[in-house]
């Protein structure tokens, strides 16, 4: 049964409007105008209704958004794993789990959102195996620009120079500019001072959030600035630089992803965050990607939606066999949830990792194949696999044309070296623990 009772949606309202209006211009209606803008001051009307009704109190007093509020309501966990940096074992398994996002993302980003028939024809049609066992070998639409910057051909093995660019990457080295240019006790302002200095552009919660941020809105409110997106995978696809600077602390990973999450996102969309940083850094401390996902819980509210929901879905994990008996799951549990939210996509990543265990083809492979946001559930599934297991885990063809280098469109650096990522956060995760 569904967590939530959403109502049933309008369907294409607004363009069945339009179309009608349209074809009553055309047949010469009078009065087609006045009676639109009667139409669009009576959905104005209702939309303010709807945003005025208000919150459950119960369920808001078991979901807040300060920090103390959250740490209150965490259940008992360790907090901390390890209390001195093991350097050549944090670094292996921080190379395996920036290479491990990075082909997550890589793969999954072509087909990002496509169902899953769809993505079974393309395969097909390719002579591709699915669920994928390499880079797709084309791409549609291969010449389209995504994120402005890299053609879509570049995700494809034959065309492959180096990581493309993707939101889902730019927010990991966007994190690294933020630890670097403000210390690991940088502000909720110093996170909204690096997003207007280094992001051209922005999507949904995070793309509200930026206008926000230009408009004069202050970084404590740009959040809750006309922004229907707050439980979105927004805050939950930024949580890697936190989980890699604070490795085998999850707790101080989690308040970092907090800190971050709370200039776009609100309740299980900061949890999203703050989970997945705290999974992450747990993992380069246990070598057990299970183990992690459990070990996340500890440091969000016990009784938040994401909680509950991560709890089942660790439950029944064993009886899920593969991408389609869990995109079926997903279906059945959370329908009309949106694609991108945050607690669909959470459990897809958790149960893409138990899936393919210590098999990491099998692991982004079957995430990319369940749908949904299937870039950031298999960058994610990627990540925490690698921190958990260490670059030999990796096979070499998934990383041979990254080239030592990550492409990027944040405002004045076209690619980072990863090298150079790996000890520039190296860097960040000495000075976290000696602080």
């Amino acid at each position: 049964m569904s967590p939530y009772n959403y109502p049933e949606l309008l369907n294409d309202l607004d363009r069945q409007i339009n179309l009608w209006a349209q074809l009553k211009a055309e047949t010469g209606a009078t009065g087609v105008a006045d009676k639109v803008r009667e139409i669009d001051a009576l959905i104005a009307e209702k939309l303010a209704e709807l945003r005025a009704l208000p919150d459950d109190p119960a369920l808001r007093a078991a979901e807040p958004d300060d920090l103390d509020g959250i740490r209150a309501l965490r259940p008992p966990g360790e907090r901390r794993h390890w209390n001195k940096l093991p350097e050549s074992t944090y670094r292996d398994r921080l190379e395996a789990a920036l290479l491990g996002r990075f082909s997550g993302c890589v793969l999954g980003s072509i087909v990002e959102c496509w169902e899953v028939e769809q993505m079974e024809r393309w395969a097909d049609y390719l002579g591709d195996a699915f669920p994928p066992a390499d880079y797709w070998s084309a791409a549609e639409r291969p010449h389209d620009l995504k994120y402005r910057t890299s053609p879509r051909e570049a995700f494809t093995r034959a065309k492959m120079d180096g990581v493309p660019t993707d939101d889902d990457l730019i927010y990991t080295q966007l994190g690294l500019l933020i630890l670097e240019d403000y210390g690991a006790d940088f502000s909720l302002s110093d996170v909204g001072a690096a997003w207007m200095k280094y992001l051209p552009h922005a999507a949904t919660a995070e793309g509200i959030a930026l206008s926000n941020l230009h408009a004069g809105v202050p970084a404590e409110e740009a959040a809750i600035a006309d922004n229907p997106f707050i439980h979105w995978i927004g805050a939950d696809i930024r949580s890697d630089p936190w989980g890699y600077a604070a490795p085998g602390w999850p707790e101080k990973a989690a308040e970092f992803a907090w800190r971050d999450a709370s200039i776009s996102h609100r309740r299980n969309g900061i949890y999203g965050a703050m989970y997945f940083s705290a999974v992450i850094s747990a993992a380069f401390a246990l070598g057990n990607p299970q183990a992690a996902l459990e070990a996340g819980l500890a440091e969000i509210p016990a009784d938040c939606m994401l909680a509950r929901e991560l709890r089942w879905a660790l439950e029944v994990a064993p009886s899920i066999n593969n991408y389609r008996e869990a995109r079926a799951t997903v279906d059945e549990r959370y329908a009309g949830m949106h694609r991108i939210h945050t607690i669909n996509n959470a459990v897809l990543t958790a149960w893409g990792l138990c899936i393919g265990g210590e098999d990491f083809t099998k692991v982004i492979g079957e995430t990319v194949a369940m749908g949904l946001d299937n870039d950031c559930t298999a960058a994610t599934a990627g990540s925490i696999f690698g921190a958990a297991y260490g670059v030999d885990a990796i096979p070499a063809r998934w990383t041979r044309n990254f080239n030592n280098k990550a492409h990027s469109y944040i405002i004045g650096i076209e690619s980072f070296a990863i090298d150079d990522m790996i000890d520039r956060f190296s860097a960040q995760a000495r000075l976290v623990h000696a602080g």
